[in-house]
């Protein structure tokens, strides 16, 4: 498998300067054009993470059937599970921003993938064998979660798989503060300032709300995967390989 997250943008630095009054976070122009770098060095194991969706893609994409990619940013894991399945299946990646959309279209041209700036929560999922949801449904709104997992469900096929990304929270205050400060510590390994770190919380306090990983795997059932499994954990995130029987 060829190298995947080869950080072609240009080095995050849009919380460096301090701001008078931080905004909630947005995936406009600044964000996109470095976001491959943000993501990276924000996700413990993001390559890894990558890699496995790859994985997914290869065992779950059945002939003739449709891989979304749903909250698809810059299209990382969409360039990968096309690479990986060769023509099996169609690849449709989905995001709301059009500067991610546009950075898709110009980075992984030449690709078979289906670029749609559209909202997720309008895409009507069909005829699907896998589905990715990476870090995306953490920014929907908690009431509207359900009803995007059960179109999910409902557009996929017998066998068909669902791979959920998210950053968690913990009910426990005690190990909520451990694993954030343990979070908080990888950031500044990957070359964060304080000010950086605390900046970008703030901003995606206003628009990133976590659940619990009993929630999620609440939810997941029910929505209908009968098959719910913890397939990948790195400190406040974790990923679930949910199946329809």
């Amino acid at each position: 498998m060829s190298k995947i997250n080869s950080r072609e943008n240009a080095r995050d630095r849009v919380f460096a300067r301090p701001w008078s009054e931080v905004r909630a976070f947005e995936f406009d122009d600044e964000v996109a054009r470095v976001f491959d770098d943000m993501i990276g060095r924000s996700v413990p194991g993001y390559d890894l993470l990558l890699r496995l969706i790859a994985l997914h893609g290869d065992v779950f994409a059945q002939p003739g059937s449709c891989i979304y990619d749903l909250g698809c940013s810059t299209g990382l894991a969409s360039r990968i599970l096309a690479q990986q399945t060769q023509g099996r299946a169609q690849v449709i990646a989905v995001d709301n921003s059009p500067a991610m959309i546009e950075q898709c279209r110009q980075r992984h041209a030449g690709l078979d993938i289906d670029w749609r700036c559209a909202d997720i929560l309008d895409t009507v999922i069909e005829d699907a064998s896998l589905v990715v949801l990476n870090l995306t449904l953490q920014f929907i709104r908690p009431e509207q979660r359900l009803a995007l997992l059960q179109g999910i469900y409902r557009g996929l096929r017998p066998g068909g798989a669902l791979v959920l990304t998210e950053k968690i929270r913990h009910d426990d205050p005690a190990l909520q503060q451990r694993m954030t400060e343990l979070y908080q510590a990888f950031k500044k390994t990957q070359g964060y300032s304080d000010l950086e770190i605390s900046q970008k919380r703030s901003a995606l306090e206003r628009v990133l709300v976590p659940d619990t990983e009993a929630e999620h795997v609440e939810r997941l059932r029910e929505a209908g995967f009968q098959t719910v499994d913890e397939c990948f954990r790195g400190l406040l995130f974790v990923s679930w390989l949910a199946v329809k029987s």
